[in-house]
C-alpha cells in the first residue's frame, strides 16, 4: 500500500464539491465551501480510493457524514454499490438529496446510531475518522462487527489518528481539544487507538493488514489501515 497519497487538486476538489452548491443562488453555501477545502487539503479520499480500487464489493461507509466518499468513488470510476450510515439525520438528509440530484447510481443513505445498532451488510467497510471518538470497548465492538461483514476479497479501510507518542500525536490531540473548545467539533476524542492493538485485532481475525501514514501536508498523525479478507 502506497503512503504517497496527496490531496485532490483544486480543480478536482471543486469538481466534486460543486454538487453541494445550493439550487438557488441565495441558498446556504456552507457544505460547498467545507467539502471543497476538505478535498483540497486532506489526502483522505485519494488514499481510500487507492485502497478500494480493484474490488467490486459493496462499500459500507460507517459515519459517512455528507457522503463525500460516494462522490469521490463515482468520479474515480468506481461503481461498487455504496451504503452510507450516520447518526446525524440532517447530514443524511442533505447527503441523500445531493446524491440524488447528482444522479449517483447504486448509492443510498440511512440514519443509524452505531452505539445502538449495526446495519446489515456484506462487502467492504470504511471507518474514516470515527474510532477515536469511541471508548475502547466500543471501538472493539465496531471493529469486530466490521470484520464479520467482510466478504472474500473485500477490504476494511480505516483512517485513524494513532496513539504513538510522536510529535504528530501531540499536535493532533491539542488540535482536537481546541477544535472542540471553539465548537468546530461537537465531540472530543475519547480513545486514540494504537497500531499494536489494531494489528492484533485484525490479524487475529485472519486478515492481511497494512499501515501507511496519511499525513499529506498536515501536521496530524493520521494513518490509513487496510485489512483484506483472502479470496
Amino acid at each position: 500500500m502506497s503512503s504517497a497519497a496527496t490531496p485532490f487538486s483544486r480543480r478536482h476538489a471543486d469538481g466534486i464539491a460543486r454538487a453541494f452548491l445550493p439550487v438557488r443562488w441565495w441558498g446556504n453555501r456552507y457544505d460547498y465551501y467545507y467539502t471543497r477545502e476538505k478535498l483540497a487539503s486532506d489526502p483522505l479520499y485519494p488514499g481510500v480510493l487507492q485502497a478500494l480500487r480493484g474490488s467490486d464489493s459493496p462499500v459500507l461507509d460507517l459515519g459517512c457524514g455528507l457522503g463525500l466518499l460516494a462522490h469521490a468513488l463515482r468520479q474515480d470510476g468506481q461503481a461498487q454499490p455504496y451504503y452510507g450510515v450516520d447518526n446525524d439525520a440532517d447530514k443524511i438528509a442533505r447527503g441523500t438529496q445531493v446524491a440524488q440530484r447528482r444522479g449517483l447510481a447504486d448509492t443510498r443513505f440511512e440514519v443509524v446510531d452505531l452505539a445502538c445498532a449495526m446495519p446489515s451488510h456484506r462487502g467492504s467497510v470504511a471507518i474514516l475518522d470515527v474510532l477515536q471518538y469511541l471508548p475502547q470497548a466500543a471501538q472493539q465492538r465496531l471493529l469486530d462487527a466490521s470484520v464479520a461483514m467482510l466478504a472474500p476479497g473485500a477490504r476494511l479501510v480505516i483512517r485513524a489518528a494513532l496513539d504513538d507518542g510522536s510529535r504528530r500525536d501531540s499536535t493532533t490531540r491539542l488540535t482536537d481539544r481546541f477544535a472542540h473548545m471553539i465548537g468546530w467539533m461537537q465531540s472530543m476524542p475519547v480513545h486514540y487507538p494504537n497500531e499494536r492493538d489494531l494489528r492484533h485485532t485484525l490479524e487475529s481475525a485472519g486478515l492481511s493488514v497494512e499501515f501507511a501514514p496519511l499525513y499529506g501536508k498536515t501536521p496530524f498523525n493520521h494513518w490509513l489501515i487496510v485489512a483484506t479478507r483472502a479470496s
